[in-house]
């Protein structure tokens, strides 16, 4: 039998309501079930709340008028394996009243779904407050809106890593939105049959970095790492690892920079962050790359990439420091999506981390404590901390990638003096050899919207570089080296649903040159939950929920088949996350998959 789900009490008084409208009975009405190509009985058991195949429950949900079938599924938990909860009392000793809250995340996938709802029956027996955070089920707004308090709330982040979830852009943000809470739950992640850690997306491997994982194998006795998780919430047992254990930082642009031979049957990549140096799968996008290049090795050169998410940003920066370090440079790069919340509470901790972490890529010693002076103010510590220690320990000019540079604009107390820093470090580079030293790529995904004083932003001087979409002939260029020998309608017909956006094109050119799908088959599904981008655009619509004021924004784009006026803040927020592009005064939807996704989200028609 396939995945089986039912409607929750509520869900049934929806269906209820929107039969009525439809003037239907509840079991003589016949064009219900010939609608959902099922049987009456089947009906029956679904009205009567009893688990059916999840094709037919969607079936029936669309036939009397629900599209967003999601909302109305029950959340109950699958019955626990025996064994499982025997080794949670094992562990425990059924000892005290525990109340801590446990956030369980998991892909929506067999077997990840069985184990999570295993724990969550072990929690809540033990008398724990579990919460389920699956891919596919209660979608809607209160979903999003529990999702989001379980969170906040929650003492304990329990990650369930398969093949899945590991490349999910959903978990990735969970664990994202987790960290940066206001009281940040312990991370506790499970590999379930993983290779490797390695396997992970880039910045879901960097947010897990200083934790240690537990395997979950499918071939062995999992006992141990179950009581392991249950000793580690009764003790209140952290699994971060020793500052020695964790295992150095990769840089962008570490991996061999050495183009690819071109082969006639590629290995195909599918696309998750970086593309790497050696992939074959990176267009270039001239001329503003090749003068990047030229730029980035010039005394005291500051370039700036913007662009929207997944557009390629981290990957041209990767390569600007090879180019770089080709050249006889040094190369550092720093996400600011690896800091956790703490880093960001005042000007004085961020510094120190920042000096601190660029240190530590360097394998420079920590030599905070001789150079930070409370007499002075942060910046001044942190300008004498490069100026006297770490550029004169180089014996070669220092490129410094700043990825993810859009984390700090969320802080504008330590935004305005960090952005004012770099720019006083770039204006001494005129007149002083030793900042000369120091080169800067900056990357961002949308406009600065932080007040600034113009002669004191480092967003109005040095070499702006804005990455556009691919072209056309781009796009069948990549086709090539995917193997497919499309022709040009087969591109249009791709580029009218998802544009040339670099990462929306590159996994649609993945699965049809894996197999997956036929272009035919990928096209219809394509802009909802069920389709090929079903996991980002359940992102989106989980990041929109926390701001009303962008979600009205984008249900006015969607809506309107001409470029629309829309606050400048507003512009620029959805702009960075990609979903509209931006004329002179005026905003348009990026792509057909965010306008049909997002007139179904709102059931405009």
């Amino acid at each position: 039998m396939g995945d089986t789900i039912r409607a929750s009490e509520r869900g049934l008084q929806l269906i209820d309501i929107a039969r009525r409208r439809k003037g239907w009975t509840k079991y003589s009405s016949p064009i219900w079930w010939d609608t959902a190509h099922t049987s009456k009985a089947t009906l029956s058991r679904f009205l009567a709340g009893h688990r059916i195949e999840r094709e037919t429950f969607i079936e029936i949900c669309a036939a009397v008028g629900i599209p967003n079938w999601q909302d109305i599924v029950d959340l109950s938990p699958e019955p626990i394996d025996p064994d499982l909860e025997r080794d949670y009392r094992r562990a425990t000793g059924e000892s005290g009243t525990p109340t801590k809250t446990v956030s369980i995340g998991y892909s929506d996938r067999h077997p990840s779904q069985n184990i999570a709802r295993q724990f969550y029956r072990a929690f809540r027996d033990a008398g724990y407050h579990p919460f389920l955070i699956g891919d596919d089920r209660q979608r809607g707004f209160t979903w999003t809106q529990t999702l989001d308090s379980a969170l906040q709330q929650s003492d304990y982040l329990l990650l369930l890593l398969d093949r899945e979830g590991a490349k999910s852009e959903m978990v990735t943000e969970v664990v994202q939105r987790a960290k940066e809470s206001d009281r940040p739950p312990e991370i506790l992640p499970i590999c379930v049959d993983l290779p490797e850690i390695g396997f992970l997306n880039p910045d879901l491997q960097g947010h897990l970095q200083p934790i240690k994982p537990l395997d979950w194998s499918f071939s062995g006795d999992n006992r141990n790492v179950v009581r392991e998780v249950f000793d580690s919430i009764a003790q209140s047992r952290s699994w971060r690892r020793s500052e020695n254990d964790i295992a150095p930082i990769i840089d962008a642009g570490s991996t061999h920079s050495t183009p690819p031979l071109p082969t006639a049957a590629p290995e195909l990549e599918l696309p998750n962050g970086q593309v790497e140096l050696v992939s074959q799968f990176y267009i270039p996008r001239p001329p503003m790359e090749t003068r990047a290049m030229e730029f980035v090795t010039q005394p005291g050169a500051l370039i700036r990439i913007k662009a929207p998410r997944q557009m390629g940003k981290t990957s041209l920066m990767a390569r600007l420091l090879a180019h770089a370090e080709r050249c006889g440079h040094r190369k550092v790069s720093l996400s600011f999506q690896l800091a956790d919340a703490s880093v960001f509470t005042d000007l004085d901790r961020f510094l120190q981390w920042f000096c601190a972490s660029i240190g530590r890529r360097l394998k420079l010693e920590n030599r905070l404590s001789e150079y930070w002076d409370e007499i002075f103010g942060s910046k001044d510590n942190c300008t004498a901390y490069f100026e006297e220690y770490v550029l004169p320990e180089l014996d070669a000019p220092l490129v410094l990638g700043l990825d993810e540079v859009d984390r700090v604009f969320q802080y504008p107390a330590i935004a305005g003096d960090f952005f004012g820093l770099l720019r006083a470090w770039h204006e001494d580079a005129k007149n002083r050899e030793i900042w000369r030293k120091l080169h800067l790529v900056v990357v961002h995904s949308t406009e600065v919207y932080v007040p600034m004083d113009l002669n004191q932003s480092p967003f109005n001087v040095g070499l702006p570089v804005e990455l556009p979409e691919f072209s056309s002939q781009q796009v069948e260029e990549l086709a090539k080296r995917h193997g497919l020998n499309w022709q040009t309608s087969q591109v249009t017909r791709l580029m009218e649903m998802v544009g040339g956006h670099p990462y929306l094109v590159r996994l649609a050119l993945y699965h049809v040159a894996k197999g997956d799908l036929s272009l035919d088959e990928f096209w219809k599904p394509a802009p909802s939950l069920s389709g090929l981008y079903g996991d980002h655009l359940r992102r989106h619509w989980w990041n929109l929920q926390q701001y009303p004021d962008l979600l009205e924004a984008i249900k006015r784009v969607a809506r309107s088949p001409e470029p629309i006026r829309v606050e400048a803040i507003l512009s620029f927020k959805l702009y960075s996350m990609g979903l509209v592009s931006v004329g002179s005064n005026t905003v348009t939807i990026s792509c057909q998959l965010y306008r049909q996704y997002f007139r179904n989200c709102f059931g405009i028609d």
